[in-house]
């Protein structure tokens, strides 16, 4: 469909990070057209609230009748009602303007455990759930609609949701943020009592607000757009703690600041950038390399990995080598990174033969040539097995797998020997220091135990070995003009390993 246009029934935020503000740039992150209409003017910061203005009553019936005699409206999400008149309002022009979908923010409880309405006005919004889609109240809202006491843990919430949703005939969205403990995770509750859970890992920071109405704003974006209510939470979960990771960085407010609405926009955006690499139109990175582990056979080999170090910086800190250390990382993820990596081995074993046909000595030959099979009969069943276990149907190459395996390729096929070497040495040489990196906080319960392993394993290190000290030769054979085409090779490839990383964190 066309981008989604969604209203926001809601109040303000002139800080920017909670209200109708928050709102707009959230629909805005997942991919819509963004509208609002005010509910009541907050005066308010990252400290707090200090006085609240509603408008006249008419005049939100104004602002809603202006939109709907004029917009087709796909979703409408509402956030802050304030009283009872305000609600009704609301209540009137849906009912007299069907919207597709409808999603409720219950502002209800402050953090605080404040009541924010009166009973006329609880009374009001406990009417409107019935007439909604969603509702997507925090754990005080919740336990305060269901009559009882705030949930203890996430099972609790859900059983509380599962009464509620079945009683409204109302989808429920259960937050875990205000839980303790390193998980904060998400579910979907259905009428019907299904469940689907949505784990994520807790941040550790105080830029927390405006979360719940960032959240329901991408939720009711994310099904305007097509998704099923059960996937729109797992992106509206991801993107927020995405923008919830890089909260501090924005450095507004000095109390509890706002998220980072746009984070996921300027990591894509910086994806996409068309630029050539800097390590081809001016001098080579100079940011150290840490110690390597597998140490360079020669000078040549030497400088290749003091020329790592800012990209290697820049693959420690991917999101999806983080998860993968700490073993957070969502299984979808790790199966797309799998995936590509079974299409990868496959056409960079063609590579390693190609090689193999141009070494200029016979250990060239028979080394690539052995690390050929090795992919293919080795690490390439294991993906297999792991993908076959889990169910995954392995896909095509993605862009990224594409232009890398492509480049491998013609590297090896018709450049100088000693570039295609260097070439296809990161794979060994990049992969061994990250496998050694990510085996210090593997143990046998890790969920991805046997992949690291592999990595660090010692057939796997003896072939980096090899490929490090194969290349060397080939470079001290090589001319200087090869030479420094090598390395400019080798650094396309490094780059190239990075983005292989990264595509999995930006397949959502």
């Amino acid at each position: 469909m066309t981008q989604p246009r969604v209203l926001s029934i809601a109040g303000t935020d002139p800080t920017g990070g909670a209200g109708i503000q928050a709102d707009l740039k959230s629909i805005a992150a997942a991919g819509g057209f963004g509208m609002a209409a005010v509910t009541a003017l907050v005066a308010q910061n990252t400290h707090g609230v200090r006085s609240v203005h509603t408008p006249p009553h008419e005049f939100l019936r104004e602002q809603l009748a202006c939109v709907f005699d004029d917009v087709t409206v796909d979703a409408v999400k509402i956030g802050m009602l304030g009283d009872v008149e305000t609600v009704a309002v609301v209540a009137e022009t849906l009912a007299a303007h069907p919207v597709p979908h409808v999603i409720l923010d219950p502002v209800m409880v402050a953090s605080s455990g404040d009541r924010l309405l009166d009973e006329d006005a609880e009374a009001g919004v406990r009417d409107l759930i019935r007439h909604v889609d969603v509702i997507t109240p925090n754990l005080r809202e919740l336990a305060v609609l269901c009559d009882t006491t705030m949930a203890a843990d996430l099972d609790e919430a859900i059983a509380q949701a599962a009464g509620l949703a079945g009683d409204t005939d109302t989808v429920v969205i259960v937050k875990g943020g205000h839980l303790t403990g390193s998980a904060a995770d998400n579910a979907v509750v259905h009428p019907d009592g299904t469940v689907h859970h949505v784990p994520t890992r807790r941040v550790d920071t105080k830029n927390t607000h405006g979360t719940g109405c960032s959240l329901s704003a991408a939720l009711a974006t994310r099904i305007a757009s097509g998704e099923p209510v059960n996937e729109a939470l797992e992106w509206s979960t991801r993107w927020l703690h995405d923008s919830i990771s890089n909260a501090d960085a924005l450095d507004v407010g000095s109390g509890h600041g706002p998220v980072d609405h746009f984070h996921r926009t300027r990591r894509l955006e910086a994806a996409a950038d068309t630029t050539p690499w800097p390590h081809l139109t001016g001098p080579l990175p100079t940011l150290p390399a840490p110690s390597p582990h597998l140490v360079p056979a020669g000078p040549h080999t030497q400088a290749m990995w003091e020329a790592t170090g800012e990209v290697w910086g820049e693959i420690m800190d991917l999101t999806f080598i983080r998860e993968l250390r700490s073993g957070t990382l969502r299984p979808r993820d790790f199966a797309f990174y799998l995936d590509q990596d079974a299409q990868y081995l496959n056409r960079y074993s063609r590579a390693l033969a190609l090689l193999s046909a141009n070494a200029t000595d016979q250990e060239g030959q028979i080394g690539w040539s052995e690390g050929a099979m090795g992919v293919l009969a080795g690490e390439a069943q294991l993906h297999r097995d792991w993908l076959g276990a889990n169910g995954v149907t392995v896909t095509a190459p993605s862009p990224v797998t594409l232009a890398y395996t492509n480049f491998l390729v013609a590297s090896c096929a018709v450049e100088p020997y000693a570039v295609g070497a260097a070439a296809v040495l990161p794979c060994y040489w990049l992969y061994a220091e990250i496998g050694f990196e990510l085996m210090k906080d593997n143990h046998p319960e890790h969920p991805y135990h046997a992949w690291l392993k592999t990595y660090a394993g010692e057939e796997f290190i003896t072939g980096a070995r090899g490929a490090i000290a194969r290349t060397e030769r080939a470079l001290a054979s090589a001319s200087p003009a090869e030479r420094e085409q090598a390395m400019a090779t080798y650094l396309n490839a490094c780059v190239y390993e990075r983005e292989f990383f990264a595509q999995a964190d930006r397949a959502w």
